[in-house]
């Protein structure tokens, strides 16, 4: 079962069908294990992809976003990763896909820990949809966003 914002089940189950449909644009980039120097390329990356997309600041966000999914892959796990971003007529999907099956865990962030813990957070706040779900091998952390009416 997913965690997010969406019922999860179905969730789980569109994402699962989703292929290449006409119109889409997507990006694929896979990250190498603990290189946080990902981070920014897969920012700057998504930023060329996004840049004709959606209202103002829906792209910002899906920057913020996706740098929380990918270094919490790169953090969390010690093991490549893949980020994939898709923008179709209903929206922007990003999924980073990690090969460790330990699910995160949404947590309350301590004001005592840093910067610590609020990742997830964000990602719950700001995006429409997201959750996680399994593969045969790890894990697939995503989020949707709506590219509003512009």
């Amino acid at each position: 079962m997913a965690i997010g914002a969406s019922s999860a089940k179905a969730v789980e189950e569109a994402a699962d069908k989703v292929t290449d449909q006409p119109g889409d644009t997507q990006l694929r980039r896979r990250l190498g294990r603990a290189d946080l120097r990902a981070v920014p390329e897969a920012r700057k990356a998504l930023r060329e992809l996004l840049r004709h997309w959606g209202k103002p600041g829906r792209s910002e966000i899906a920057e913020l976003l996706t740098s929380e999914l990918v270094t919490n892959a790169l953090i969390h796990t010690d093991h490549d990763a893949v980020l994939t971003a898709t923008v179709g007529p209903r929206g922007l999907r990003v999924e980073v896909r990690d090969f460790v099956g330990r699910r995160p865990r949404l947590r309350v962030p301590n004001a005592d820990d840093g910067t610590h813990g609020r990742g997830l957070v964000l990602v719950q706040s700001l995006a429409d949809a997201w959750g996680v779900r399994a593969h045969g091998v790890g894990k697939a952390v995503w989020f949707e966003l709506d590219g509003g009416a512009v």
